[in-house]
């Protein structure tokens, strides 16, 4: 088995391509060992020394280490414990685990689904080709809040994105929206 490892924008996070499915829905998110008990692929990546969050995708795993740990030690000890845990064929999830989104926007609401149809077609593709994702929190007042996961949670450059990137694209097609803003953590 080969993995690939790219490097995401947050210096922090490493996106892991393990050449397999890594979920076939959705995105899940864990922030620590005590959440990680739906994902036994995450539960072996929570008991590397150093590991922050886990991240999963379609078809990659997004790992943030803490600050004070170095990558060169911490990478192949983590891809030691990905290609263990895809050649022993074990669930990266548990059969009784749904990956956990947002809950569902208010499609109903013309501006709702407008916004929602940008972010998922030209959003998150490319948040995800940089090892996260961003999920549509709620519409208030002009106001976009999003949810920034995986390597985009914490990224130095997450604000910019928010900012310059979405913020204008949203403000171009939507006229009704003001601003965007993060949500807090979920």
């Amino acid at each position: 088995m080969f993995i690939q490892t790219e490097k995401t924008p947050n210096p922090e996070t490493l996106k892991f391509i393990p050449g397999e499915v890594v979920l076939k829905s959705g995105t899940v998110e864990f922030r620590s060992a005590e959440d990680s008990g739906p994902s036994p692929l995450a539960q072996r990546l929570f008991k590397l020394n150093g590991v922050k969050t886990v991240f999963l995708g379609g078809d990659f795993i997004s790992v943030t280490k803490a600050v004070e740990k170095d990558w060169a030690i911490l990478k192949t000890q983590i891809l030691a414990a990905i290609m263990e845990h895809f050649s022993t064929n074990q669930p990266v999830m548990n059969d009784n685990a749904a990956p956990a989104n947002a809950s569902a926007p208010d499609m109903d609401n013309e501006i709702v689904a407008q916004i929602c149809e940008l972010l998922e077609t030209r959003v998150r593709p490319a948040v995800q080709q940089d090892g996260g994702d961003i999920e549509f929190d709620r519409f208030e007042d002009g106001v976009v809040y999003l949810h920034m996961r995986g390597a985009c949670s914490g990224c130095p450059s997450s604000t910019a994105t928010l900012k310059s990137g979405i913020e204008n694209m949203l403000r171009h097609f939507v006229p009704e929206v003001v601003e965007v803003r993060p949500s807090d953590p979920l």
